[in-house]
């Protein structure tokens, strides 16, 4: 009965049996949700207590909104910092105005989500290739490594960059705190060797365990390691967060910003999350769930989330079937902000850095820069090209690296085509690339050229001299070139004025041109153009037997 509302799908088919391994998976996404919520704003300069809001406020809105029972939303260290160089955009100077313009980006992020999938804009989610994903959150993430520095240090960096930070840290090394560098390492250490020792319990929340207990132990911060602070205890009020400091047009584009990077790589991990679990991904009713997520963290003071891949790992292996684990993992994380605060007051700051820096490392993905190269020197290069643009012009003008990066990669993809040239086997029914079946052999007289892509404005002068130059070729006595159109799926009105030059050509060299398989849509276009009419309907065939048929007609005339 549940299934029947829309708005709790991810409750759909809900059992009784389901309650005990859906309450074990919240407290445990709960468990894992604790540390990322207060490490992750930091990344943005926004206060421990905003990432309890982000993560416990939209947990709530995609279990009644989202389409998934199993995916779980949360902060991510991607769009953790885009949203950090979006804020710095924006000019938010104090931790107030940081907080309010996160908060608003979020509203305007979950807009943007909920109208995109209004109109089905899901396919966006492919926008950025997996070539340039990779590239752009790996340069992500050896940013975030590199502003893990004044963390584990305790000095406040002033440089950006890659390298200007860690000139500073050079110059300034007499100020080193190495107190806070030895906790910092040796929390990091630990949590990598938890990693790859497979321990039980999650790396971070063992590193949030054990550097409270030391800070209780050994007083942190009399030994001047820094240390969180105060925590309000209380929830944020319901507000819309509205400065008129903050433009339409910079909120707007900053928005645009996050939610490419948030949705792109949130999909990329459902769907991974899918293939495992084995369900459906969504692109578009994700876009909805991932709507009301940001809105419900915009109202509550929180910043945008998108699909958590380490809560969402969590719920699948303990075993959450439905949305109550997100439910049940808001509720446990409500009362630690409740109960839990002088706790989090105490944690030291390098511990945050430990586990940043631990997330940005998992991000790095040697194997697929090593599969790219293997597969594609060309989509290797692209991820390298984006790796560079967030890490050296800053993870804002990264994401139109990445995005321009993407448009060249189609572009280069559809500029050159390929042809091939057709012949026939003796005795046998079809056509056959002479370049690829040494049966086959090409028919006296006629020319078959197959153009395996679309003709369009950017590649129609490759495409006429491709032509051209297999024209010159062909032997004496050749009176028809025939295209195989069969694998061209759109053609726009400069290519129609290509073609038609193309027929003109050959014309003079005594070659008529002809077309097969021709789809509708180019068909159309070349109609209105009229090259149609000027090749004549006697050379425009359904396919290439049917032109077969015609050409052996005519040389029997002859």
């Amino acid at each position: 009965m549940l299934a029947d509302f829309p708005f709790l799908k991810g409750f759909a088919g809900f059992r009784p049996a389901w309650l005990r391994s859906d309450i074990t998976a919240g407290l445990a996404i709960a468990t894992v949700a604790i540390p990322s919520a207060i490490a992750y704003p930091a990344l943005a300069g926004l206060p421990p207590e905003v990432g309890i809001y982000s993560s416990l406020f939209p947990l709530i809105a995609y279990a009644l909104f989202g389409p998934s029972r199993q995916l779980i939303v949360g902060p991510d260290a991607a769009t953790m910092t885009v949203l950090a160089a979006v804020l710095t955009s924006m000019s938010a100077a104090t931790t107030a105005d940081r907080v309010v313009a996160a908060s608003l980006l979020a509203l305007a992020v979950g807009a943007l989500c909920l109208i995109a999938g209004r109109l089905r804009f899901g396919v966006v989610a492919t926008f950025l290739s997996k070539p340039i994903l990779i590239g752009f959150i790996s340069g992500i993430s050896l940013s975030i490594l590199i502003g893990q520095i004044g963390r584990f240090t305790g000095l406040r960096i002033e440089a950006e960059g890659f390298l200007a930070p860690i000139l500073e840290l050079a110059r300034r090394a007499d100020q080193i705190h190495w107190p806070s560098v030895t906790l910092g390492g040796g929390l990091l250490v630990l949590q990598l060797l938890l990693g790859r020792w497979k321990f039980p319990v999650p790396g971070p929340l063992v590193v949030i365990v054990v550097a409270g207990a030391a800070s209780v132990l050994f007083d942190f911060q009399a030994m001047g390691i820094k240390v969180v602070g105060a925590v309000p205890e209380s929830f944020p009020r319901l507000s819309l967060p509205l400065d008129p400091h903050f433009s339409i047009r910079e909120t707007l584009l900053g928005a645009a910003a996050v939610w490419l990077v948030s949705f792109s790589s949130g999909i990329v991990a459902a769907r991974s999350f899918g293939a495992r679990g084995k369900f459906e991904v969504d692109a578009n009713a994700e876009l909805g769930g991932l709507g009301a997520a940001n809105i419900a963290s915009g109202l509550f003071s929180g910043f945008p989330v998108t699909v958590s891949d380490s809560r969402t790992a969590v719920n699948l292996s303990v075993g959450g079937r439905s949305q109550l684990a997100g439910l049940v993992a808001a509720l446990t994380l409500a009362l630690m902000l409740l109960y839990l605060n002088d706790a989090l007051r105490i944690l030291p700051v390098p511990a945050l850095g430990a586990i940043l820096a631990a997330a940005a490392l998992s991000l790095i993905d040697p194997k697929s820069f090593r599969e790219l190269w293997r597969i594609s020197k060309m989509e290797f290069g692209f991820a390298l090209i984006s790796l560079w643009g967030a890490l050296s012009l800053g993870v804002l003008n990264g994401v139109m690296v990445a995005v321009a990066a993407t448009l060249a990669y189609i572009l280069l993809k559809e500029m050159r085509p390929r042809d091939a040239l057709l012949g026939r086997i003796p005795g046998r029914p079809g056509f056959y690339k002479l370049h690829r079946t040494p049966a086959a052999r090409p028919v006296p007289g006629l020319a078959v050229c197959m153009i395996q892509g679309s003709l369009l404005f950017f590649n129609v002068d490759y495409v006429r001299e491709r032509l051209t130059s297999l024209a010159g070729e062909q032997p004496e006595g050749t009176r028809w070139f025939v295209l195989d159109a069969s694998a061209v799926a759109q053609v726009d009105s400069t290519a129609a004025a290509m073609l038609d030059e193309v027929r003109a050509d050959l014309a003079e060299r005594g070659m008529t041109l002809g077309i097969a398989e021709l789809h509708k849509e180019p068909m159309t276009i070349l109609e209105r153009a009229g090259v149609l009419q000027k090749i004549g309907p006697s050379m425009v065939f359904d396919d290439l037997e049917d032109m077969a048929s015609a050409f052996a007609r005519g040389e029997r005339r002859v």
